[in-house]
């Protein structure tokens, strides 16, 4: 139990003297870069998704006939 303690306080330790934070304008704008990637990234997903579901929409009309 001991080492678990420890290890909570190293970690917090280390987090608070080694880790290099951003600033608040630097947290901002990578945020907001991570936002529009992941909408760019969703509208791909969705047109894939989209073009291949009517792929296979118009294979199986074709193949009943």
């Amino acid at each position: 139990m001991a080492g678990i303690i420890n290890y909570i306080k190293e970690s917090f330790g280390e987090l608070k003297n080694n880790v290099t934070w951003p600033t608040m304008a630097e947290a901002q704008s990578l945020t907001v870069l991570v936002a529009v990637f992941s909408i760019v990234f969703s509208l791909a997903i969705w047109g894939v998704d989209t073009v291949f579901s009517k792929v296979v929409g118009f294979y199986f009309k074709f193949i009943n006939g």
